[in-house]
């Protein structure tokens, strides 16, 4: 620290006026008797906090700059402050300190205050051509001196580049924290080197087939999970996963990590084993609340890390919402929109791969509603739409907890596939189907639900062709018994 003053040389060796102007850094050979005899008034007037007092009268700085006396400095002071000679630095000290050398200057009179005589501080000055410079102090009051402080040594490194280089760095970690912290996905940075021993340990044990070896021992898999360690997760994923907090959420993994996560860890614990540090694939994960979270993973490790794959990036994207409109369009393409029933498509590719592959004997129930065109004539299509509905309702009561398969195949008529079972079965199911219509008939008031069914029945791939006709025959026989009974109603 450094201050303005008048010249005042000190008496001392040729050796000691040579070593210090020669001194590579900068140098300063001051005198601070005053400020030592300003503190002990202040001290008598009870003061005892400095840097309040200080901070409370800030004019008293300049009182405390008036009282160091610059008594010599080195060549290497006027080459750093570009002065033409001592006369020229001492002179236009207001300029070397100023600014925001406020804070810097108020440390350093604490130290002394407190009685601290050797110190270093961080501070800025600047020199006479107006560059701004970051400087490392080094204070010392010289031995033999400490009563008065009238003999202090005061050194100055230009730390600029190595002051701006740590600036950088810091601006650079913090851009890098904040894309971390800040990333619309969810990022987790995890230690992978417990899980690369296991395999290390494995692959030296001889194991080739590493597939066969977790078939055969599934802990495995449960041994390395227990080996990851997760260093830091960012914000999305406290959002993503209903965490208040890092500490909640890594305290909680089990709930987080579970059911289908085993055979996908093990997937990915395969690719490792041959090599793949780089991986993709969809997993499940739940939130702490349980809701269950489809997930697109990117996993990587770390350039640098991969001989210990100390160091890796996962990423994690909430595919849940994509999932849940992919099963419904799964869901539109497979089933009829107005009965929720299997469609025609469905039933077509269904009817293909029984024939394929069985199983024997195979029934088809054939079913038509009777008198909808009259009531779409009668009462509008919305009338018939609610009877299609009602009857769907009916099918899929009845089919509930079967491997049967009932579809919409047009306007309406409906058709019911029932794998392995013979003629006896289907005639049970058609006496089910009919009770349950009962049962519907008797709840909704308005037009009845009246059903034609023919059934046939196939016990070898060969007569699969002709089934559906022979069940349609079947039905068209009892749909033509019903309008005849109908027309002598009528007549009656």
């Amino acid at each position: 620290m450094t201050m303005p003053s008048a010249d005042n040389l000190p008496t001392t060796g040729t050796d000691f006026e040579l070593m210090f102007d020669s001194a590579p850094i900068s140098l300063w050979l001051e005198d601070y008797s005053e400020l030592n005899a300003l503190f002990k008034v202040w001290r008598a007037q009870g003061i005892k906090d400095l840097e309040s007092h200080l901070r409370q009268f800030p004019a008293l700085m300049a009182t405390c700059s008036s009282c160091l006396k610059v008594l010599r400095v080195n060549q290497q002071t006027l080459k750093v402050f570009a002065a033409r000679d001592q006369e020229d630095l001492v002179s236009r000290l207001n300029e070397v300190f100023r600014d925001d050398t406020f804070e810097q200057m108020l440390t350093e009179l604490v130290h002394l205050w407190s009685g601290t005589l050797a110190f270093s501080n961080l501070s800025v000055n600047y020199a006479l051509n107006g560059q701004r410079m970051d400087v490392q102090i080094h204070v010392r009051v010289l031995q033999g001196h400490e009563a008065h402080w009238d003999r202090v040594m005061v050194s100055l490194e230009d730390v600029t580049e190595k002051v701006q280089a740590q600036k950088t760095l810091i601006e650079s970690e913090q851009y890098a924290r904040n894309l971390f912290d800040c990333s619309p996905v969810s990022l987790w940075v995890e230690d992978f080197s417990g899980v690369k021993v296991l395999l290390d340990e494995a692959r030296a044990q001889g194991i080739q087939d590493f597939r066969v070896f977790l078939s055969v021992h599934p802990d495995f898999v449960s041994r390395c999970a227990e080996k990851i360690k997760v260093l830091d997760v960012n914000q999305h994923t406290l959002q993503m996963f209903a965490a208040r907090s890092k500490e909640e959420l890594l305290s909680k993994l089990d709930v987080v990590f579970r059911n289908e996560m085993h055979d996908s860890f093990a997937e990915q614990i395969l690719d490792l084993w041959n090599g793949n540090t780089t991986q993709m694939r969809e997993v499940v994960n739940y939130a702490l609340t349980g809701a269950l979270i489809n997930i697109h993973m990117q996993f990587s490790v770390l350039s640098g890390h991969e001989s210990s794959w100390d160091l890796v990036l996962v990423s994690l994207v909430d595919i849940t919402a994509r999932k849940k409109a992919e099963a419904y369009l799964e869901y539109l393409g497979k089933h009829d929109s107005l009965t929720k029933l299997h469609n025609r498509s469905f039933y077509t590719e269904e009817l293909n791969r029984i024939a394929r592959k069985g199983p024997w004997p195979l029934s088809i129930l054939a079913m038509d509603l009777n008198g909808l065109k009259a009531v779409n004539d009668l009462d509008g299509h919305a009338a018939g739409d609610s009877l299609l509905r009602r009857f769907g309702e009916v099918l899929i009561g009845a089919a509930a907890g079967t491997p049967y398969c009932v579809s919409r195949v047009g306007g309406d008529e409906f058709v019911a596939l029932l794998p392995g079972c013979d003629e006896r079965v289907a005639q049970s199911f058609k006496e089910r189907i009919e009770s349950m219509l009962e049962i519907n008939n008797q709840y909704y008031t308005g037009h009845k639900l009246s059903l034609a069914i023919g059934i046939a029945t196939a016990l070898t791939a060969t007569h699969v062709d002709a089934l559906s006709n022979e069940a349609d025959k079947a039905m068209f026989a009892v749909k033509a018994r019903f309008y005849e009974d109908t027309k002598m109603e009528r007549r009656k």
